[in-house]
């Protein structure tokens, strides 16, 4: 006989075990699925230097564990704040193999539901759900599919040749073949610099290429560029060490003897270029595998195919009732929020098994009605702000929403909310609304720039270049007024003449055009 469950949850890394952890807790109809004979299996794997670079700060002075998850990238949300990484692993940059063990501690102390060894072969729509074929034969249907797999799947660029080179999965970390090489690695990305950096020592040459120029997370904000734990190759170039970073095309790779000639067409320059390498090695990222959807379920793609396009729900812009979760999400927020690290989808998760809970269970998302009096409001947004991990880590993406209700006296608020699902779902026929985010500035090309406002400079706020709130006024979507609260040394905002008479002065502005 089929099993049927209500949600059926496709993996068991980060993103599925924290949609379970909700799932249990409430008692839903759910399962997980998880390919290997343990959760967050792929941590066992990469990264291939066995070093993570989502930071795990142990020690940050404050009390409220709320705010400890600023400066905790690792740990899944519970409702005590009773499940964190740390207990596993002190090191600020901590070693993969704790991040599973500290997985499967989770999935075990919240006696979360799954199914393991059960690796998913075909993937079909039945009547408005799905059927999964397991590798033995089993079959499982659902109503709602999760799908919480991560992104497994090299992303191959369209090169000539590039099947002859190693992927980055394939990597022998073993030096003593690199010893005195000559080595070409594809890709600007941390995996690409990683790699570089662990060859350093072995090669005598290495050069990095890609199309694009390199960007790096200090000036971004963005924690997928290239971090510094990763960019010792850097001095390597930069002070001449016979070591290169390329912006390049490649247009052909070509294998001669035990050797690899590769053709590059520089970005900067009209210039083609051959050069011989000992080894090539790829290291452009990973995307979602599709494999499993047969023709009729594949989800529609974005982002060169890489990720699936979505709604503000997170759910299949062609396929109703496939939901997504966790890395695979960030199609949504590409390279500007953090939607493809455990510190960004998991409240993202949280926020997702809100909308099902709406959507599916009549459990409408929580709220509280405060007053619109603009003093009030104004010491309640800088409360919540001051408080809040999901939108420290969530800039831009995730914010805190304040719908003006009909009578004009009253708003109605929600708590790490994303801005998206407000516009498109919340805001309705509430005229008037204001979100409440935290944003980084504009960007600079000297990241460590001093010349910022002063803090008596509140008319200069809006040229805060670090992370600071922004308050937007909104009409039908419309945006009728923005504020910027100036940035803070120790990300508090706190004071009534920098912070609080400013908004106190924006808001009460702002609703007498109501």
């Amino acid at each position: 006989m089929m099993q049927h469950v209500e949600y059926l949850i496709l993996g068991a890394g980060p993103a599925g075990l924290q949609l379970g952890y909700y799932m249990q807790r409430d008692n839903r109809d759910y399962l997980l699925l998880e390919r290997n004979a343990k959760a967050g299996s792929s941590f066992e794997v990469y990264p291939k230097h066995r070093k993570l670079i989502s930071i795990n700060k142990v020690f940050t002075g404050e009390t409220n564990p709320e705010l400890k998850l600023r400066h905790d990238w690792n740990s899944l949300l519970t409702d005590e704040f009773d499940a964190i990484f740390s207990d596993f692993d002190k090191e600020y940059f901590p070693h993969p193999d704790n991040m599973c063990a500290y997985l499967n501690s989770f999935a075990e102390r919240f006696n979360i539901k799954v199914k393991y060894n059960a690796l998913a072969k075909l993937v079909e729509k039945k009547d408005d759900g799905y059927v999964l074929t397991l590798d033995g034969g089993e079959q499982i249907s659902c109503k709602h599919l999760i799908v919480a797999t991560g992104v497994s799947k090299p992303f191959i660029p369209d090169i000539p040749g590039i099947e002859l080179v190693t992927q980055y999965e394939d990597l022998n970390i073993d030096l003593k073949p690199y010893e005195d090489k000559m080595a070409l690695i594809i890709g600007k990305g941390n995996s690409g610099f990683e790699t570089a950096d662990h060859l350093i020592s072995a090669c005598r040459t290495i050069h990095i290429c890609s199309p694009t120029p390199l960007v790096l997370a200090w000036k971004s904000h963005f924690v997928g560029n290239l971090r510094a734990v990763n960019n010792n190759f850097l001095d390597t170039y930069q002070l001449k060490s016979q070591n290169a970073v390329l912006d390049a095309e490649i247009t052909k790779i070509e294998k001669r003897g035990d050797k690899f000639a590769v053709t590059f067409k520089y970005v900067q320059a009209n210039e083609v270029e051959e050069i011989v390498y000992d080894d090539v090695i790829c290291c452009t990222g990973f995307r979602l595998d599709v494999d499993i959807f047969d023709q009729d379920t594949q989800p529609q793609m974005t982002i060169k195919g890489r990720f699936p396009e979505l709604s503000a729900e997170w759910e299949s812009v062609n396929q109703p009732n496939m939901y997504f979760a966790g890395t695979i999400t960030q199609s949504r927020d590409y390279k500007k929020a953090n939607s493809g690290f455990i510190h960004g989808f998991r409240y993202n998760v949280k926020a997702l098994y809100k909308m099902l809970a709406a959507k599916n269970h009549g459990v409408e998302w929580e709220s509280k009605v405060v007053s619109a009096d603009p003093a009030f409001v104004a010491k309640d947004m800088l409360a919540h702000l001051n408080d809040s991990s999901a939108l420290w880590q969530q800039s831009s993406f995730i914010g805190n929403c304040y719908l003006v209700e009909p009578d004009g006296d009253h708003m109605r608020y929600f708590a790490d909310i994303p801005t998206d699902y407000v516009t498109e779902k919340v805001a309705g026929d509430h005229a008037h609304y204001y979100m409440v985010t935290l944003e980084f500035g504009k960007s600079v090309d000297d990241p460590f720039d001093t010349r910022r406002p002063a803090g008596d400079q509140v008319d200069e706020a809006h040229n805060s270049n670090f992370l600071h709130p922004v308050v937007r006024h909104y009409k039908h979507g419309e945006l009728l007024g923005e504020h910027h609260i100036i940035e803070n040394l120790f990300g508090e905002w706190k004071l009534e003449k920098e912070h609080m008479m400013p908004l106190k002065l924006f808001l009460n502005k702002q609703m007498q055009m109501a």
